[in-house]
């Protein structure tokens, strides 16, 4: 009996072929197989009660092919994609293009298993069940409401601000916390304090730095306090110490994960998600994807026998954690290693650093408490004549979970044994003038922390919404923060101003409820998208007679036009906000918004063929060479990208030709007659024939040979790692 295995991944695929028996084939869908077409109207059909018209996702072609051609051959199709919507609605695509060969006597089913082990995978074989609907009706729900939102929002954006700004169900309430964050900082007024500091002497010689419990608002008061503290006699007035307890945490969440991977390793939640991606699929760690805190009973045995033998079994404590998070799928587990005694693993350095970081958390979760002294020495100058000064200082007495992960422990703050009434001498005492800081802006740990909070997305959705709003050009990273751009800030006010509701915390969380609702059974589809739909399409048909938005501000009435000295008015361009004439379109003044001339760039030469100017520009996309201006008669002047190792200031006029004459045509294929063209895209340079890409490895695009590319084309195709398939020998 032969048995067809579909999992996502060819890593997943060559981790669990070693683990069953040689009945099964075991191959990868290599992510979705199917998606909604591009175009709108042909995607849903909204009267019909929103029915999604899926196609084969471009580049999916062959995958399909040889599943379908597997399928013919197999008496059992085992769908074993991930545990969860993702997973499931995969599992349902493909077993519906499967359907279509109508193979009656061909028994599918569906596997869940949530870590790659040998003992997993027989366990999950051995209890197959059908697709869950009702989880694959919540991911379907999910993907039409963002195409529906999307769609209609970006083609208003398109047309009342500029087009090629987009809108989304989730990511606009995240630019819109970060633009309220921006907004506070902009509007924050710095107000002056003093802090006075003191190093003190104790009679045992031994010093420490104390501070004015008081932060006074004028020179005048904070010089009172200095004279009287330099010409005072100090002594401590108290001692407080205090016992507290630190308690382990739980095992790691999606979020979780993510926030302690930026603050501890520096990962950003991309980054993090795809290094514990790999360590899913190698079989290392249970899936990554979960809003659970539980671990299985086989994993806590696992973790108490690690704590005896590593720390000492006095030190081993179960804990139980209660998950947070709304509708969580409690049959997931936390992320956990899947084999405990293994501490250390990994091909890369970052995925031994994860995986370090998910060891110690989950292991640390089964341990005793810590506890640590906090002290507190209140320091005074002759009797209380001025505010106290005071330090505070903390040592751990008992590591307990500190043990297993030593990176939570932070720095010992000791302070001198000192008692009440205790005479201290001054060594040194100084006056530093200060300023109230604004807000900080989120990092992308914070921002997590904060659509978690606000129950805004879900745990798989974070990465990629963050990542969305920075390739958009929403948002850019400063540093570890995220500072909202001019078109983030643009794009934000707009929707917050014709669009809040639908942005609301409220209405985003509880959005996000109906379609976990439909996950657990207790919704329908089409009236909960109906209940949606109905009034937000009717909002972004009223929006539709609202004015384009082409001023955002007035401009320093100092600042005036360089071409007719008229008032300028702040507009927004692709590369953010500039000012323009507010005579245009009769006058084309404008300057850069600090009121600094713009100048036009100096061309190269001239094209010798066309006799068009040659320039270097600078765009979305990084630095090009563009043939001519753009204008009436050449709408679409050429462009060609610089290569990423040259100095877009070092292009000379016959390197910019050479980039400019891509793509090449390098004549037609004997055979079909059909031409062969060279160029490079963005996996490199290329040359293609009829859909056939053939990547240069050795040759250059600029100088390859017709001769030479039909040789190339002649040689049997190389079997990428994107291929999914190779073909048996």
């Amino acid at each position: 009996m032969s048995k067809l295995l579909i999992v996502e991944s060819p890593a997943k695929a060559k981790t669990i072929g070693k683990y069953i028996g040689s009945d099964y084939e075991v191959v990868a869908s290599v992510g979705h197989v199917r998606d909604l077409p591009k175009s709108n109207k042909a995607a849903i059909d909204i009267e019909a009660g929103f029915v999604p018209h899926y196609e084969i996702s471009k580049g999916k072609e062959k995958v399909v092919t040889e599943i379908k051609k597997l399928a013919k051959k197999a008496d059992e199709v085992i769908l074993a994609t991930d545990p969860d919507r993702e997973g499931e609605a995969i599992a349902w695509h493909v077993a519906e293009e499967i359907k279509k060969l109508k193979l009656k006597d061909l028994k599918i089913s569906r596997a869940s298993y949530q870590e790659i082990t040998k003992e997993a995978i027989e366990k999950a074989l051995k209890h197959t069940r059908s697709i869950d609907q009702n989880l694959r009706k919540a991911q379907e729900a999910r993907r039409v409401l963002d195409r529906l939102v999307g769609y209609d929002l970006s083609g208003l954006i398109w047309k009342k601000v500029r087009y090629g700004l987009s809108a989304g169900r989730v990511q606009s309430p995240a630019l819109r916390i970060l633009m309220e964050r921006e907004r506070d900082i902009r509007a924050f007024k710095p107000e002056t304090f003093f802090v006075l500091s003191a190093n003190l002497e104790t009679d045992k010689k031994e010093n420490f730095e104390t501070k004015c419990e008081k932060e006074p608002k004028t020179k005048k008061e904070a010089n009172k306090i200095y004279e009287a503290a330099k010409d005072g006699k100090w002594s401590v007035k108290k001692v407080i110490e205090t016992e507290v307890k630190r308690s382990p945490k739980a095992p790691f969440t999606t979020s979780t994960l993510q926030q302690s991977a930026s603050t501890r390793l520096g990962f950003s939640p991309k980054r993090t998600m795809m290094t514990a991606q790999k360590l899913y699929e190698a079989g290392h760690i249970t899936y990554m994807r979960t809003d659970s805190v539980s671990m299985a009973n086989i994993a806590l045995a696992q973790i108490k026998k690690v704590v005896s033998n590593k720390f000492g079994a006095e030190l081993h404590k179960p804990n139980i954690f209660k998950t947070k998070a709304k509708n969580a799928q409690e049959a997931h587990e936390a992320i956990r290693p899947t084999h405990f005694e293994k501490e250390k693993v990994g091909n890369t350095e970052d995925q031994k650093r994860l995986y370090q970081l998910i060891w110690q958390r989950a292991v640390a979760s089964q341990m005793s408490d810590a506890q640590v002294m906090r002290t507190k020495i209140v320091s005074r100058v002759t009797l209380d004549t001025i505010p106290t000064f005071s330090a505070t200082g903390s040592r751990v007495i008992k590591e307990g979970w500190l043990l297993a992960d030593p990176g939570a422990k932070g720095e010992d703050i000791l302070l001198p044994k000192v008692k009440a009434l205790e005479p201290l001498s001054l060594l040194d005492l100084k006056t530093e003038e200060k300023q109230t800081s604004p807000p900080n802006r989120y990092s992308e740990a914070g921002i997590i922390k904060e659509l978690e909070k606000r129950g805004i997305g879900r745990p798989s959705t974070y990465a990629s919404t963050i990542a969305t709003i920075v390739e958009r050009e929403y948002v850019e990273k400063d540093g570890r923060t995220l500072k909202p751009t001019d078109t983030g800030d643009v794009v934000s006010t707009f929707l917050e101003d014709n669009f809040g509701n639908y942005i609301s915390d409220t209405f985003t969380a509880e959005m996000e409820d109906e379609l976990d609702q439909i996950a657990l059974g207790k919704r329908e589809y089409e009236p909960t998208l109906r209940e949606f739909y109905k009034p937000f399409s009717k909002d972004v048909k009223e929006k539709e007679k609202t004015a384009k938005l082409t001023t955002l501000g007035e401009a320093d009435p100092k600042i005036k036009c360089p071409l007719c000295h008229s008032s300028m008015i702040i507009k927004l361009g692709k590369g953010g906000k500039f000012l323009s004439c507010d005579k245009f379109p009769d006058c084309t003044g404008m300057r850069n918004i600090d009121g600094s001339e713009i100048k036009e760039a100096e061309p190269l030469g001239n094209d010798p063929i066309s006799g068009l100017p040659v320039f270097v520009m600078d765009g979305r996309f990084g630095p090009y060479v563009q043939l001519g201006i753009k204008d009436k008669e050449n709408k679409k002047p050429r462009r060609a990208s610089i290569p990423k190792d040259k100095e877009p200031n070092t292009v000379t006029l016959k390197e910019a030709l050479k980039y400019l004459s891509l793509p090449r045509e390098l004549g037609p294929y004997p055979e079909t007659g059909e031409m062969i063209t060279a160029s490079i895209g963005r996996f490199g340079p290329y040359i293609v024939h009829e859909k056939d890409f053939r990547s240069l490895k050795e040759d250059d695009v600029y100088t390859i040979t017709l001769e030479r590319a039909i040789e190339i084309l002649k040689e049997p195709k190389k079997v990428g790692r994107r291929g999914g398939f190779k073909k048996k020998s």
